[in-house]
């Protein structure tokens, strides 16, 4: 029938709310109002099916769901309101495969006959780029929804009205009252300050003391340095808690005429700000990060940098980098960090003639940390070069060492593993040896365990140390997995259970009971993409770590389409970026107890829909493992 004038602003209305109709101009709309139709399908009503050589319309579903099917096959795919379909002219970019559409439920779609298609595509540009492209325009909206969020974040973190507390770069130096003038010019210089705060047992605040008060009360009135710091310092310090804006800072700075403040938690020491200081993240950038990090001399002045990583993980998202270029990004430098941090550390421990390497593992050993992230790490060391009997004191020590290690990673915000895979477990810290013989047990014997440790120690990759051990067992790996054909299997059919949340009535399947409705981004959805590159990288001898390389590697080497490729490339990084902006607190939908955890429904349209296309990249994804392992 044709769009009643009555229903005609309530179609408009409808059409704004959707990609792309959203950004086309009301001209283009008022066409799509003329020239469609409403039809109506019952529930398991045949709409439509197209092939290369027909000439399909558009169908816009107002109401209800529709199953998108590839000949007589399972679906694919599960359309709801305000998506199009068939998206299928010859040429595109992104040709969608399903063929043939049928009713879920009752099914209102505005239809659009070809000819009208046709004239719709020569006048409007958007809506001709979406047609072409539609997975890339969703994205571009997506993003440009989503950054104007981060955008606002890095701003507000990067002026005035951000807490005190952030503009807090290193640790407090404090001394007693009663400390002698030259022992706190000692503290001073160690730490590279130029102000010491002075403090009571419980570290409240009584005076401060500035290398301008050395000169003006020191110096020039040349009084002893063996004085205490009492008789020099400032008394009655300016304080301020640290919940306090730093707007709020500069004020009382400017009413009091001093330049450095005492940052209290509850009344006790917490830090010290200046006016510099104030400033200093407004220009937060990779060097600046990488400067502090390669700079720090201590444990705490690493957290600092810690601190920082967060806030430019804010204005690279505003900026739009990629999914897959942030995590490498967040990756790289959480890398920095722990490997300032074991050169930290490793001086504290017997470690010099005893030839070791730090074993990035899972997320990280793939480059592909976010921020949740936890620790998963290992230790492989040299036995060969090892006298007899040196065997377990060599491993006691570097178990120390690792022990250290985990805790000061923990300290910087990488928590504790669960289940206890870190280099301080004696089950992590083994010779080359002893890794080969773990290895090659779970190959022969592929038992659950086995199975599930795969998912984490596979994906290892040297970080510090002498990497040339790990690289061999790299290597070694690779010859071995390839050819162990049960493990595959198995490890194939692992990869399988996960099924990705598509829904058959609703647009997503989301765990029953919970509250609000969710699925899970990483167990549901990037999982999926890792456990398969795995299986392919494994199968084909890979040695690639990144799940984007072994993708790209593994379905090349299977002669899989370079669009198909980009489709499943395209759904993990979405996914990824996902990830990131719930992590990050700017996604509605976001579980508060589960960083990886949302409410899909809570989602913007494009959001939503470039949802569902990962998710069906990870099922068309899947489909290829069998072929993977038997080939």
């Amino acid at each position: 029938m044709v769009i009643p004038d009555a229903i005609r602003e309530p179609m408009l209305g409808f059409l704004c709310g959707h990609a792309p109709f959203a950004r086309m101009a009301a001209e283009h709309l008022d066409f799509i109002a003329q020239h469609a139709r409403l039809s109506y399908y019952a529930p398991g009503a045949h709409i439509v099916e197209v092939s290369q050589s027909t000439a399909a319309g558009l169908h816009i579903i107002q109401q209800g769901h529709v199953h998108g099917r590839a000949d007589a096959d399972a679906t694919i795919l599960v359309l709801g309101p305000g998506e199009c379909f068939p998206l299928h002219t010859e040429g595109t970019a992104s040709q969608m495969p399903a063929t043939r559409f049928d009713a879920v439920d009752d099914v209102f779609c505005y239809r659009l006959e070809a000819d009208s298609l046709l004239a719709l595509l020569d006048r409007s540009t958007i809506f001709r780029d979406f047609h072409a492209a539609a997975p890339s325009v969703l994205a571009d909206a997506s993003h440009q929804e989503s950054s104007h969020g981060f955008h606002e974040r890095a701003i507000e973190q990067g002026s005035l009205l951000a807490p005190v507390s952030t503009r807090i770069l290193r640790e407090p130096v404090s001394c007693a009252q009663d400390t002698s003038i030259r022992m706190a010019l000692e503290r001073m210089n160690a730490a590279s300050v130029g102000t010491i705060a002075i403090v009571d047992e419980q570290l409240v605040p009584l005076g401060i003391f500035t290398l301008t008060d050395l000169m003006q009360r020191v110096v020039l009135p040349q009084r002893a340095l063996d004085l205490s710091v009492r008789e020099v310092m400032t008394a009655a310090p300016q304080t301020l808690e640290e919940t306090a804006s730093a707007q709020d800072a500069m004020a009382l700075m400017a009413q009091r005429g001093v330049h450095q403040l005492l940052i209290t938690r509850g009344g006790r020491l917490a830090g010290v700000i200046s006016e510099r200081d104030l400033f200093a993240l407004q220009r937060t950038s990779l060097r600046t990060v990488q400067q502090r990090i390669r700079s720090a001399q201590d444990i705490a002045a690493l957290a600092v940098a810690a601190t920082e990583l967060s806030h430019l993980t804010d204005i690279l998202l505003a900026q739009g980098l990629s999914g897959t270029t942030l995590t490498g990004v967040i990756s790289a430098q959480k890398d920095a960090l722990t490997v300032r941090a074991l050169d930290l550390l490793a001086p504290r421990f017997a470690l010099e003639r005893l030839p070791w390497c730090w074993l990035a593992l899972g997320s990280e050993g793939r480059s592909e940390q976010t921020a949740g992230s936890d620790q998963d790490n290992a230790l492989i060391f040299d036995g060969a070069a090892l006298a007899a009997g040196q065997l377990d004191t060599a491993r006691a020590e570097l178990l120390r060492f690792a022990r250290a290690a985990n805790e000061a990673l923990a300290q910087l915000g990488f928590p504790l593993c669960p289940g206890q895979i870190m280099a301080g477990n004696p089950d992590c810290c083994l010779s080359s040896a002893e890794w080969r013989a773990r290895f090659a047990q779970w190959l022969r014997e592929p038992t659950p365990q086995a199975l599930l440790r795969a998912n984490i120690f596979f994906d290892f990759r040297p970080l510090h140390g002498q990497c040339a051990m790990a690289l061999d067992l790299r290597r070694w790996l690779g010859a071995h997995a390839a050819g162990s054909r049960l493990f595959l299997e198995l490890l194939r059919a692992n990869a399988l259970q996960c099924d990705p949340p598509l829904g058959l009535m609703r647009s997503f399947r989301t765990d029953e009971g919970s509250s609000p409705d969710s699925v899970n981004l990483k167990t549901q959805g990037t999982r999926v993409y890792v456990d398969a590159a795995r299986v392919l990288a494994l199968t084909r001898g890979i040695t690639a770590n990144s799940t984007a390389q072994r993708l790209q590697l593994g379905t090349r080497a299977l002669h899989v389409p370079e669009r198909d490729l980009d489709g499943m490339l395209q759904g993990f990084e979405f996914l990824q970026l996902l990830r990131l902006r719930a992590q990050r607190g700017l996604v509605a939908a976001a579980s508060v107890t589960d960083l990886n955890s949302i409410d899909p429904y809570a989602l913007s349209d494009p959001d939503q829909r470039l949802l569902k296309e990962a998710y069906r990249q990870a099922r068309l994804l899947q489909g290829l493992l069998s072929q993977a392992v038997s080939d």
